[in-house]
C-alpha cells in the first residue's frame, strides 16, 4: 500500500485509480467488489469468466475521476462477445492514459450509500455518511463525525440520516448489516488519521444487497497536494 501511494505521488498523480483506492480500502478491512485489472482483450475474457457474468467494465486511470460522465463505465455485460465490443469501445474512446481496464463483479441492490472523508482545517479528518448514488448531491442527506470515533458513534450517524429507513427491512429486503457499515466508517476515519498523504475520500456507491450485505463498488482517493 505504501508503494502504491508513493508511486502515484512520484508520477505527479492527483488521485489514486479506482483499483488503487480499493486496494487501500481492502487493506483496512473494507469489503470491496471482486475485480481484476487487465491489459488485453484475452485477459478481460479470462477475468470475466472467473468472476462470472454479468460483469461491469470500467476504464481505470488516476486521471479519470468521473468515469460515468466520460462514458468509461458499462454495466451488466452478459457474455464474451459483448465484453470484447465494450472493451474495444472503452479503450478507443477514453483519452487519459489507462492503467488498465477493470473487470468487476456486478453487485445488485437498490439501496446505495456514500462514505467519505474530508480534512477540516480546525478539526482534522471528518468522516461523512450519506445517501449514495446519483442522489448524493440532489438530496444532501449526510452526517459527519470527527475521527476517531467508536461503534456507538458510528451507529448514531446511521440513525441521524433522514433516509435511515433504507437501513431497515425495505421492500422485502433484509436490514443492512449495520456492524459492517460501522466498521467501514471507523476504518475510513483511521485512514484519515494514519495517511496524511490522502486528502479526500469518496466511496460511492456502497451498495446494500437484498440480503443486507454491504460492499464498496467505486472509490476515489484524492492525494494531498
Amino acid at each position: 500500500m505504501n508503494d502504491l501511494i508513493r508511486s502515484a505521488q512520484s508520477k505527479g498523480d492527483q488521485a489514486l485509480s479506482e483499483y488503487g483506492a480499493k486496494r487501500v480500502l481492502e487493506a483496512y478491512g473494507i469489503p470491496v467488489t471482486r475485480e481484476s485489472l487487465v491489459q488485453t482483450r484475452d485477459e478481460a475474457v479470462t477475468a470475466a469468466r472467473a468472476i462470472g457474468y454479468p460483469v461491469v467494465v470500467k476504464a481505470c486511470s488516476p486521471r479519470l475521476m468521473h468515469k460515468s460522465e466520460a462514458g468509461a463505465v458499462a454495466l451488466g455485460i452478459p457474455d464474451d462477445a459483448t465484453l470484447l465490443k465494450t472493451y474495444d469501445r472503452i479503450t478507443a474512446s477514453v483519452k487519459p492514459p489507462l492503467e488498465g481496464v477493470l473487470i468487476q463483479e456486478m453487485v445488485h441492490g437498490q439501496r446505495e450509500l456514500v462514505v467519505g472523508l474530508t480534512r477540516d482545517p480546525q478539526f482534522g479528518p471528518c468522516v461523512m455518511l450519506g445517501l449514495g448514488g446519483v442522489l448524493t448531491e440532489a438530496l444532501k442527506d449526510m452526517v459527519f463525525r470527527v475521527a476517531p470515533f467508536d461503534h456507538t458513534e458510528a451507529l448514531d450517524m446511521m440513525d441521524e440520516l433522514r433516509s435511515k429507513a433504507i437501513l431497515e427491512q425495505f421492500r422485502g429486503q433484509a436490514p443492512a448489516d449495520r456492524k459492517t457499515l460501522s466498521e467501514i466508517l471507523i476504518a475510513i476515519g483511521r485512514i484519515g488519521l494514519e495517511r496524511a498523504e490522502i486528502d479526500e475520500i469518496d466511496v460511492n456507491p456502497i451498495i446494500i444487497d437484498p440480503l443486507g450485505r454491504i460492499k464498496a463498488v467505486d472509490a476515489l482517493f484524492v492525494l494531498a497536494g
